[in-house]
């Protein structure tokens, strides 16, 4: 005899990953919806004679529950994300030298990153209020803390104003210098395995951004260590394919906001308006018509081993260099086929700078690995533990780019043992 419960399960405290991971680990039969993005209910039939499904159909039901999980947070990060966009932009247009300073490891930072990451931390507490609030991001406020950048101080809390203030949401009652400043400074989490994370780099590419050029937004959320939605506000990639050049009124259009969530595909639209459409990783299966990605600065990856690794794959296409994880947003989209990144040693990858990108790319259909096939595991705080490199494309190219990258990596390692 079978018995039915039906009970409403408060999640505000309780991640749904870790929730419905629990549910499928059961030999109960269990059916569940969700009433809204932070409620669930379940329904139970118990029975002596239930069987487990497959592994499979477990992950099936997975990734549509958790998706439906996550709607409303999808919608306040394409907000956060496209408001520090437009302050992102207020800047670009006239950017002064003032507006640009230095980090203890030499990179640049400006008013724009500070700005962009206070930001996308108030709308994010604003629009979520429930909860604790934990944010992994790549600035802090203690060089604006110093009396010598006072003036900047002062002009990115205008920026923050003038930027909050243009949504007709918020109150127009102005933020001080220090409500800018804690904002910034919630991104100090560790992040972590347990509980929800967002991860934010407020302007990925500040290189690619000083010399307008390509930058991105990139924010992601991270429920019990994996990615389950992310967004690139990438204001100056243009809505026409990357080298495919076609004459009509869409190679005008620019500015990109690419969004993904767990188990609901990859969408694209303007970043300032339009329908969001469907997009897809490229299909294609030989290297040769292939065409790659890598990084513009070769400060930030090894162009050599890239070269290397394109031609013993019979890739014949010169590289695409461009800033910045709007590298990750045209290859979901299909513009290329394959994205390389491999920087030079002792460098540790961070996970804001990979984050949104990866689940981008992922819900189009594509793969992201380490140069040994490994997944990327985005739970171990803020770095990612990796072997070599980052190697991203479809799932028919992966195989073979990754025999390649294998006997790169191995040329290369003994040809430096040599010396």
């Amino acid at each position: 005899m079978a018995m039915c419960v039906a009970s409403p399960v408060s999640i505000n405290s309780l991640s749904p990953v870790k929730l419905i991971s629990s549910v499928l680990q059961s030999k109960t039969k269990r059916s569940f919806f969700f009433i809204s993005s932070r409620t669930v209910r379940i329904s139970i039939s118990y029975s002596s004679s239930s069987s487990s499904s497959s592994s499979s159909n477990q992950r099936s039901a997975f990734t549509a529950a958790a998706s439906m999980a996550y709607e409303r947070e999808l919608d306040v990060a394409k907000k956060a994300a496209s408001l520090a966009a437009r302050l992102c932009q207020t800047v670009q247009k006239a950017l002064l030298q003032s507006d640009v300073q230095s980090k203890s490891d030499k990179s640049p930072v400006t008013v724009a990153d500070y700005g962009s990451q206070a930001v996308v931390s108030l709308v994010l507490q604003r629009e979520l209020p429930f909860g604790s609030f934990s944010l992994v991001a790549e600035e802090d406020s203690g060089d604006l803390r110093k009396n010598e950048s006072q003036e900047t101080l002062k002009r990115i809390t205008e920026l923050v104003n003038d930027t909050l203030s243009s949504d007709a949401t918020y109150s127009k009652s102005p933020l001080s210098e220090d409500d800018v400043l804690a904002a910034i400074d919630t991104g100090k989490s560790e992040g972590g395995p347990h509980g929800r994370h967002w991860v934010l780099d407020p302007i990925d590419g500040t290189k690619g951004f000083v010399r307008g050029d390509q930058y991105a937004i990139a924010l992601a959320l991270l429920d019990e260590g994996r990615v389950v939605l992310g967004v690139l506000a990438c204001p100056n990639l243009p809505l026409a394919p990357i080298g495919h050049p076609h004459q009509d009124s869409v190679q005008t259009q620019v500015g990109c906001l690419f969004s993904a969530r767990i188990g609901a595909g990859t969408d694209m639209q303007l970043l300032h308006g339009s329908s969001p459409m469907k997009v897809h990783v490229s299909t294609i299966e030989n290297p040769a018509e292939a065409s790659f990605f890598e990084s513009f600065e070769a400060a930030h990856s090894l162009h050599g081993l890239s070269s290397s690794i394109a031609k013993k794959l019979g890739v014949q296409a010169p590289p695409v260099r461009i800033d910045s994880q709007a590298k990750y947003g045209a290859l979901a989209r299909g513009d290329g086929a394959i994205y390389l990144r491999f920087p030079h040693q002792g460098y540790r990858e961070k996970i804001w700078d990979h984050a949104a990108g990866f689940i981008v790319v992922t819900e189009a259909g594509g793969v992201v690995a380490d140069a040994a096939g490994n997944a990327l595991d985005f739970s171990k705080g803020r770095y990612l533990d990796l072997e070599k490199g980052i190697v991203v494309t479809n799932q028919r190219l992966m195989p073979s780019l990754l025999n390649a990258v294998r006997d790169a990596v191995r040329e290369e390692s003994e040809s430096a043992s040599s010396l």
